[in-house]
């Protein structure tokens, strides 16, 4: 079966750069025709249900795949945005010139170093596994997961095993990533990353 792994659309904080974190910003309105653009372009990937972060950017974007396609949104907490504390609504380049020791410490080693009241991404992996043993325990045909970038791509590294590593994956706004998910044997394969031809069309 097909898991469809697909990104919020575009914020007004995505276009100014902004760290959104867990910040409940909205679609914008070029995002909500992302999301329009993306339904359509879903309509040929049927689905069973979909999983989706319980932000407001995710949910938007969510409800207009289930709205076409007519399936059931689940939330799950544990697929929210990476946490970035204090840093949330501001520029990285912002925090370089007030904070640049701890975000170059950050930057090198984000696995156990967390923004002021954010999280690390050892957190963030165990979120990851946890939303997908979830999904994957309940999964009942091809199904779509909606959420952030930043937690995206480690979920989607946490599916492919640690390869290739989160850091080196790219996830567009309202992209589609494909993973083919053999409950068999427990396994996924990649099928297509980060594709947003249907902004084309």
């Amino acid at each position: 079966m097909k898991i469809y792994i697909i990104r919020h659309g575009q914020t007004d904080w995505n276009v100014e750069g902004k760290i959104q974190g867990r910040q409940d910003i909205p679609l914008n309105a070029a995002g909500k025709m992302q999301a329009q653009a993306l339904a359509k372009g879903m309509e040929n990937r049927p689905i069973t249900a979909i999983y989706s972060s319980p932000q407001l950017r995710a949910m938007e974007t969510a409800q207009a795949i289930a709205a076409a396609q007519n399936v059931p949104i689940h939330t799950l907490p544990q697929l929210v945005e990476i946490g970035y504390g204090n840093w949330e609504g501001r520029r990285a380049e912002d925090i370089l010139t007030t904070d640049r020791e701890l975000y170059e410490s950050w930057w090198q080693h984000p696995a156990t170093v967390a923004p002021p009241g954010g999280e690390t991404l050892n957190q963030v992996d165990s979120r990851c596994q946890e939303a997908w043993n979830i999904i994957r325990r309940d999964i009942e045909g091809d199904t779509a997961v909606v959420a952030h970038g930043g937690t995206l791509a480690h979920f989607i590294v946490h599916l492919l095993k640690g390869q290739p590593e989160a850091k080196e994956i790219v996830v567009s706004n309202v992209s589609i990533t494909t993973i083919d998910y053999d409950p068999g044997t427990n396994t996924c394969r990649l099928v297509e990353l980060n594709d947003c031809r249907h902004l084309d069309e």
